[in-house]
């Protein structure tokens, strides 16, 4: 075990995750088939451009900018913090960033026309019901936060 994890750098379990993802996403190109990835004569063009592209997104732009916030956060002096606001800080953003990676396409009005023929419908609230969801998140926990806050400052 200590020779695997020395050589792969990491324990075990993590390595049969990784396969078994693999594995899934293998399963799910295969059952759904090339021609529901892409409309074109050369699919697998089309699935390393947009692996490619996530990669880059997250990696050139995404990572560095929530690491940097993710700094700044744990980086605040406790001073007379009671509480550290970390975590308070990081479950709505993550809520927010995993509604917007979800329904991105409709709140930025893509495939306005798509969606209005299968619907009937614009997609005019989406933009409006994910700004309001963001809004009840950072509201939520800025609640939980100042009730935490006020209960360890009365224990002490």
């Amino acid at each position: 075990m200590r020779a695997f994890t020395k050589i792969y750098g990491g324990h075990p379990l993590h390595a049969v995750g990784l396969l078994l993802s693999f594995a899934l996403v293998g399963y799910v190109v295969a059952l759904a088939g090339p021609q529901t990835l892409w409309n074109s004569d050369v699919w697998w063009k089309s699935v390393l451009v947009w692996f490619f592209g996530s990669v880059l997104l997250h990696d050139a732009v995404l990572f560095p900018l929530y690491s940097l916030a993710d700094r700044l956060i744990t980086g605040i002096p406790r001073g007379r913090l009671a509480v550290s606001p970390v975590n308070f800080v990081r479950v709505p953003a993550l809520g927010t960033a995993l509604t917007f990676l979800m329904f991105f396409p409709g709140i930025l009005s893509q495939g306005a026309e798509s969606y209005r023929a299968a619907t009937g419908l614009t997609q005019e609230p989406f933009l409006g019901r994910w700004l309001a969801l963001t809004a009840v998140l950072f509201t939520v926990s800025a609640a939980a936060y100042f009730i935490r806050w006020t209960l360890v400052r009365s224990r002490a």
